[in-house]
């Protein structure tokens, strides 16, 4: 089958899933092209090696790679932002047309909402069924993480989203809220599939830790509670310094921020001004390192700001913690937290509490290192076992097969590919 997978964000930029999911229906036998940007994430500069012209066409590990231009943004700006979206948007048209084989099935990553836009253009032009894969759900995102406020300009996001959501032959949705919250939405549950996001179990694996990184890093002698990912606004991690501060009655325990992001300079410079010597910032690793990281600590942290969005949310990050092996506190409600107490992988107490966090931490830091083990095992069982990448990639193909098989579910403007077009 010839797939044309379109998605703003793709390595070499530090997002793992859009590659893996190109790369393993690549080994499924199917042909694939991958429409994106030049890469510019997370920090809104185009990387060296990458100069911005009219295309760039790749081979990277057997998928064709066509980058098309877009103007560069990671910053808090709302006006910057929407250019950034809207100039991949028409650029991925263009491009698409000019550089891209008419394909069998499009298949959208969403959000932002602009991907869908020119996944749909793209496939009423060729007449071809395309497909979602709503991995953040907006509207309610930009309002969660505070991008945009404006309610007449929150409510044409959401008409253009629905808009969107109607006209696709299928929906992969990450989370089972994220279904309810589709169908909520009159979206048809027929074409909403729950498809969970997988570990990597090959390269995210349980392996000894090292005591001479362990030394230089300055973990040795220390219970540490690591946070790994972004350092965002929608992860509200002053509850961490908050936590922080009422814990240095335990000398020993230290949290540990690995990754960058735009809150991070802030969170860094409260940590200095309050004198949190428990809280420290190592920057960004390579994604081949984080293995040897996640070894060194004691437990995995995920937090996201209370909000109702993120009850429906499952990081990514939590599947990489459970493929580690290390017990995980997730200071989340909702799925989240259900996955985490279900897989009995770790404990959970509520967002943007820090009392209760230092009180998770404190009972953490009290179990002993057996029992932290056994969760750590619990969590890898799991990822081997129900969110393993073989099984959950298939699972996206068999939707793809369906839509180019079957005709289109009401409401989709996708017609059936019959066998002549698919030849073409």
């Amino acid at each position: 089958m010839r797939i044309l997978f379109i998605t703003q964000w793709y390595p070499p930029e530090p997002v793992t899933l859009p590659g893996e999911l190109a790369e393993s229906l690549v080994a499924l036998g199917n042909e694939v092209t991958v429409l994106t940007g030049f890469p510019n994430y997370p920090y809104g500069k185009t990387y060296s090696g990458y100069p911005q012209r009219p295309w760039l066409i790749e081979m990277v590990n057997g998928v064709r790679v066509v980058r098309a231009p877009l103007y560069p943004d990671h910053s808090r700006s709302a006006c910057l932002r929407a250019i950034h979206y809207i100039s991949f948007l028409f650029s991925a048209i263009i491009v698409g047309l000019l550089k891209c084989q008419r394909p069998d099935v499009i298949h959208v990553m969403s959000p932002p909402i602009p991907v869908g836009m020119a996944g749909w253009t793209l496939a009423t032009l060729w007449r071809r069924p395309y497909t979602l894969e709503i991995v953040d759900m907006w509207p309610e995102t930009l309002v969660a993480t505070g991008m945009l406020h404006n309610q007449k300009a929150l409510a044409l996001v959401g008409r253009v989203c629905d808009w969107l959501h109607h006209r696709a032959a299928a929906i992969r949705v990450i989370t089972p809220g994220f279904r309810s919250n589709l169908i909520s939405k009159g979206v048809s549950p027929a074409k909403v599939r729950v498809i969970h996001c997988w570990a990597n179990t090959e390269s995210l694996k349980p392996v000894s830790p090292s005591l001479a990184t362990g030394r230089q890093l300055g973990f040795e002698g220390r219970f540490t509670v690591m946070f790994a990912g972004t350092i965002g606004l929608a992860q509200g991690l002053d509850v961490v310094l908050d936590a922080a501060a009422l814990l240095r009655d335990i000398p020993n325990v230290q949290f540990v921020l690995v990754g960058d992001g735009l809150d991070t300079a802030r969170l860094r410079q409260r940590a200095e001004d309050e004198g949190l010597g428990n809280v420290r910032f190592l920057g960004r690793f390579p994604a081949d390192r984080m293995p040897e990281l996640y070894a060194l600590a004691d437990v995995l942290l995920v937090h996201l700001r209370d909000h109702p969005l993120f009850r429906i949310t499952i990081p990514h990050k939590v599947l990489a913690y459970l493929a580690s092996g290390k017990p995980i506190l997730a200071a989340v409600e909702g799925d989240t937290a259900d996955l985490v107490l279900c897989t009995h992988a770790g404990l959970s107490c509520p967002s943007g509490d820090p009392a209760a966090l230092a009180k998770a931490v404190r009972e953490l830091a009290k179990m002993s290192p057996d029992a932290r083990r056994s969760m750590g095992a619990n969590g890898r069982e799991a990822a081997c076992n129900s969110y393993s990448r073989h099984h959950l990639v298939g699972q996206v193909l068999a939707m793809l097969k369906d839509v180019t098989q079957n005709r289109a579910p009401e409401g989709s403007t996708a017609t059936a590919v019959t066998s002549a077009e698919r030849s073409a």
